[in-house]
C-alpha cells in the first residue's frame, strides 16, 4: 500500500492532486489513500470564509469547493483532521466525522477509522491549556472568541483516544506532540526555525495531550503539520516499539510538504474505508461524559466511585456491529448542506447550525448526542434543514438559494445526563517531566535540487535577521505568510545506517 502524506493543505487541492498525478506518473506508482494533517480548509462558499479564524485578507476560496459542488472529483481517496484555519462551522457539522465532498472523508473532532487492515487515527485542533477541560459549546455565530477556541483540543476528546487498546497504526495530529524534538535533530531544525529554540528549551512546543497519547497508544506513524516545516524524528517505546515520526510543510511552492510512504503489504486488506468497532464503542460508552457548557468539565478518574474505564469488551464491540450490519463508510452518504460557490455573494457570516443527515444517522444508530443540537436545545433555538437541493448529483448555487431553502429543523431534546466526578490528573505546562532516555535519528537523506550547488539536504534558509517571532499561533493569526524564495527540491527519504534506524523506512517523495 502507498499513501500521501499532505501537511498543511489551506484548501490548495488543486495543486496537491497534480502533484500527486505527476508523482505517479515519473516513479509509475499509484497512491492508495492520501492524508491531510490539517488545516484542509474545505471552504464551500463566500459564508464560509467568515468561519475562518484568519484576517480577512487571508481568505481566500481557493480550490476545495469545486469538490463540494461536484465540478471536480477527488482523484484520490482523501482522509483529513481539522486545523486552526478551518471553515468551523462546516466542521462542527460533522462532530464524528464524515464525507465533506465525495471522495473526501474528515474524521472528526477524534476519530478512527480503518483503510484496509490500516487502522488510522486523529485528534483535530490545536491545544490551549485555558480551553482543555471546557465543553464543547462553541456553536455558530461565532464571536471573536468562539472562532478561535472551537478548534482548541478537549479533554473529552483524548480522553476518549486514550481508552483505546487496539493497535493504532497511523496517528494524526495538527500540532506536534510536545517533546518530539528530543528524538529527532534538533540543531538541524533551529537552524531553519531558529525561533523555535525558547519554546524547545522551556518544553512548551507541542502538545502536552498529543505527547500522552503518543506513550499511550504507540502507533508505528505519527503524522503532524502546523509548523511549516519537516522533521523527522522516531521514539523508541518498551518493549521494542517505535514511533516514526513525519511532520511536514504547508502546500506551497518549493516546499516539503508532501510525501509518499510504502507501507508493508500486511495493511493492503480490501482498501475500503470503514468504521472502526472499538471507536464506536467507545463513542458510545462515554455519551454521557459530554458538555457543552463553557467551565470546566473533569474526566472520570481513579478513586471515584464511577465508571472510568470505557474501553470496550468483546460483547460491547459485538453490539456495535449489530447496529451497523456495514462498517464501510460509502460516500453515497454525503449530502449537499448548504449553497456552492458563488463569486458575487457576499461575505456573510453563517447565522445558524446546519443539521448534516451523516450525523443524524450516525447519532440515531449509537444513540449518542451531537454536541450542537444539544446547545441549541439547551438555548431553545432550532438547527437549519440541509438545503432543499441536496442531491449529491445536482447542481446547487449560492445565488439562487433563499431563506425557504433553509428551513428550522425539529428541537432535538437533550439526551446528556449530570455527573459529579473527580478531578483526574490534567496536563499542566509546569509539570515536572519525567527523565527519558533522547533517541535521535539521522535518516541518510538524498535530494535531488535545481540547485547543483545544493548539497546540504535541506531547504536554502530564508533570512531569519527579518523574522520577528513572538508566540507561534500569534504569528500565524497576524504576520504574512512566510517567505517562500527556497530551492525547489525532492527527495527519498531512506532507512539509516543507524542501529536506532527504523526497519520500515520512509521511503518516499517529498514533493
Amino acid at each position: 500500500m502507498k499513501i500521501a502524506i499532505e501537511g498543511c493543505a489551506h484548501g490548495e487541492l488543486d495543486k496537491i492532486y497534480d502533484c500527486i498525478e505527476t508523482l505517479q506518473q515519473r516513479e509509475e506508482i499509484k497512491i492508495d489513500l492520501l492524508i491531510c494533517c490539517g488545516d484542509f480548509q474545505a471552504v464551500r462558499n463566500n459564508g464560509d470564509l467568515r468561519a475562518m479564524a484568519v484576517p480577512e485578507k487571508y481568505q481566500h476560496i481557493c480550490t476545495f469547493y469545486k469538490y463540494y459542488s461536484g465540478e471536480k472529483r477527488a482523484p484520490i481517496l482523501t482522509i483529513f483532521i481539522g486545523g486552526n484555519h478551518e471553515a468551523s462551522n462546516y466542521l462542527q457539522e460533522l462532530p464524528y466525522g464524515g464525507w465533506v465532498a465525495p471522495n473526501i472523508f474528515y474524521m472528526g473532532r477524534a476519530g478512527v477509522v480503518k483503510f484496509g487492515n490500516l487502522r488510522i487515527g486523529g485528534i483535530s485542533g490545536i491545544f490551549k491549556g485555558h480551553d482543555y477541560l471546557q465543553g464543547l459549546w462553541e456553536c455558530p455565530p461565532y464571536n471573536q472568541s468562539s472562532l478561535r477556541s472551537v478548534y482548541h483540543v478537549r479533554s473529552l476528546d483524548v480522553f476518549r483516544l486514550s481508552q483505546l487498546k487496539d493497535k493504532v497504526h497511523v496517528m494524526l495530529s495538527h500540532d506536534w506532540p510536545r517533546g518530539i524534538t528530543d528524538y529527532g535533530d534538533t540543531e538541524q531544525l533551529l537552524r531553519r526555525k531558529p525561533f523555535f529554540r525558547q519554546e524547545i528549551e522551556a518544553k512548551q512546543l507541542g502538545s502536552i495531550p498529543a505527547e500522552r497519547l503518543l506513550q499511550s497508544l504507540k502507533p508505528d506513524y505519527w503524522f503532524a503539520a502546523h509548523m511549516h516545516c519537516q522533521y523527522v524524528a522516531l521514539v523508541k517505546h518498551e518493549e521494542n516499539e517505535e514511533t516514526k515520526f513525519l511532520a511536514l510543510d504547508k502546500c506551497l511552492p518549493k516546499r516539503r510538504h508532501l510525501q509518499i510512504l510504502d507501507l508493508p503489504q500486511e495493511y493492503d486488506g480490501d482498501e475500503l474505508l470503514k468504521y472502526d468497532e472499538e471507536w464506536l464503542a467507545i463513542l458510545k460508552n462515554t455519551n454521557h461524559l459530554l458538555s457543552v457548557k463553557n467551565v470546566e468539565c473533569h474526566m472520570p478518574g481513579p478513586g471515584g466511585n464511577e465508571r472510568y474505564i470505557f474501553t470496550p469488551n468483546a460483547s460491547e464491540k459485538e453490539a456495535i456491529t449489530k447496529l451497523l450490519p456495514s462498517m464501510v463508510i460509502t460516500e453515497d452518504m454525503f449530502v449537499k448542506t448548504a449553497p456552492i460557490y458563488n463569486p458575487k455573494a457576499p461575505k456573510t457570516a453563517p447565522s445558524n447550525p446546519v443539521l448534516n443527515p451523516q450525523t443524524v444517522n450516525l447519532c440515531e444508530r449509537l444513540g449518542i448526542d451531537d454536541p450542537v443540537q444539544v446547545i441549541m436545545a439547551r438555548s431553545g433555538r432550532v438547527m437549519t434543514k440541509p438545503c432543499a437541493d441536496a442531491d449529491p448529483g445536482s447542481s446547487l448555487n449560492e445565488s439562487k438559494m433563499n431563506e425557504n431553502d433553509l428551513s428550522p429543523a425539529p428541537n432535538t431534546p437533550m439526551k446528556c445526563s449530570k455527573l459529579t466526578l473527580p478531578a483526574p490528573i490534567t496536563p499542566r505546562e509546569n509539570e515536572s517531566e519525567e527523565t527519558t532516555q533522547n533517541v535521535t535519528i539521522s535518516p541518510t537523506t538524498s535530494f535531488i535540487s535545481d540547485s547543483t550547488n545544493d548539497t546540504s539536504g535541506f531547504e536554502t534558509p530564508v533570512s531569519e535577521a527579518k523574522k520577528t517571532f513572538k508566540r507561534r499561533n500569534m504569528s500565524i493569526y497576524n504576520s504574512p505568510e512566510e517567505d517562500d524564495s527556497v530551492s525547489t527540491t525532492s527527495s527519498s527519504l531512506t532507512e539509516s545506517d543507524s542501529p536506532r534506524s527504523s526497519k520500515v523506512p520512509y521511503r518516499g517523495t517529498a514533493y
